[in-house]
């Protein structure tokens, strides 16, 4: 009995040594005072997600030999305010949000509503090796990463992207989606991207949440430069389209970075994006600015889709100042400005604003990361 012993613990023992794992717990708590000012109504609240999206995590890695791994990542988004977690979208699809045109003002929410813990924000499993990385599950779009990645204030609080949210209900994640994530080869890497709505064959819904996309990136020195393109099945016949590009170029003194993209919808004019930002070192944190605009063609009257008269824009100016108390706690304040026009009522952080009226906001607050 204790031979038999001994051998199961030096038989684990060399399994353990074989296939080297671990497992990480991490996570993101951020929330701030938060104030929007409008034409209409003004809002006061506490909101999470200012400078970053607060998150609990848990990723792990298996070492498989011969230069191979297995990997996982749950990553679910908390709403810290109020302990409630964030819903997500489990077919690609609107589920009655709709895609929003410009006048209505602010972007609809893509996974309305609050509810328990989900793993919305990436729930992916995969092996990687020498050739780069099969990746499965719930994950960014490949049409997001240029947009978070050269914007000063990404897509968070109330200087968060104006430009990242128009390419329908994979704007930012899909679910179903099948990844290959290049190796990095001189500077280069690709991210080639196939995602499922679900639907069953001669389903009235067609194929309405399927979708692909491309996202190639070279980053090497002070340089960096990305191209993403994507398609996502909207219904039985309409898709969305979306064309994002940016770039940045570090001086030391300062990080100076552009972004723009257009959206095509089926039957809609397109919506066309724009920014340039600056992020600066300064004073142990970092000081924040950007610039950005959202325009689309309507018709007279404000009706997008029809022949256009005029263009709906807003623009929005942005600072902010990131303070480091240590590796892991900031203190933050961030104030924007939308200028609306065309008939765009576009207001900040909840506040509600009349067609061509303006709206400022501002953020103040606390992140923690771990």
């Amino acid at each position: 009995m204790k031979k038999s012993l001994v051998a199961l613990a030096v038989l684990a023992a060399s399994g353990a040594a074989m296939a080297q794992s671990s497992v990480t717990l991490f996570g993101v708590v951020d929330a701030g005072y938060a104030v929007g000012k409008g034409s209409v109504s003004n809002s006061t609240a506490m909101r999470t997600d200012r400078i970053g999206s607060s998150r609990l995590g848990f990723r792990g890695v298996e070492d498989l030999g011969g230069g191979m791994r297995a990997e996982f990542w749950l990553e679910a988004g908390v709403a810290n305010d109020s302990g409630a977690g964030s819903a997500t979208n489990s077919n690609n699809q609107a589920n009655g949000s709709g895609i929003t045109a410009l006048p209505a003002g602010t972007t609809a929410s893509i996974n309305g509503g609050s509810q328990g813990l989900t793993f919305n924000r990436k729930s992916t499993v995969g092996l990687v090796g020498s050739m780069g990385e099969i990746r499965l599950g719930r994950d960014y779009s490949p049409q997001f990463y240029p947009d978070a990645q050269y914007d000063p204030f990404g897509t968070n609080g109330v200087a968060s992207s104006l430009i990242a949210y128009g390419g329908g209900t994979a704007a930012v994640r899909a679910s179903n989606m099948f990844a290959y994530h290049s190796p990095n080869v001189g500077g280069f890497t690709v991210m080639l991207a196939s995602y499922l709505g679900e639907n069953n064959t001669g389903a009235a819904a067609g194929k309405a949440g399927d979708g692909n996309g491309i996202h190639v990136r070279y980053a090497q020195g002070p340089w960096a430069v990305s191209y993403a393109s994507s398609t996502t099945k909207s219904g039985a016949a309409t898709e969305v389209k979306t064309s994002t590009m940016g770039g940045a170029y570090d001086f030391k003194v300062a990080r100076v970075m552009i972004n723009s993209n257009v959206v095509q919808n089926t039957g809609l004019k397109d919506i066309r994006g724009a920014l340039i930002g600056v992020t600066v070192p300064m004073g142990g944190g970092t000081f924040k600015v950007s610039s950005a605009m959202l325009e689309q063609d309507v018709a007279s009257g404000g009706v997008v889709g029809a022949t256009g008269t005029s263009v709906a824009a807003t623009n929005r100016v942005a600072v902010g100042y990131v303070y480091l108390l240590s590796k892991r706690t900031s203190l933050f304040g961030t104030y924007a400005r939308n200028t609306n026009s065309g008939g765009a009522n576009r207001g900040l952080n909840g506040a509600v604003t009349g067609a061509n009226k303006s709206s400022t906001g501002y953020d103040l607050g606390v992140n923690h990361t771990f």
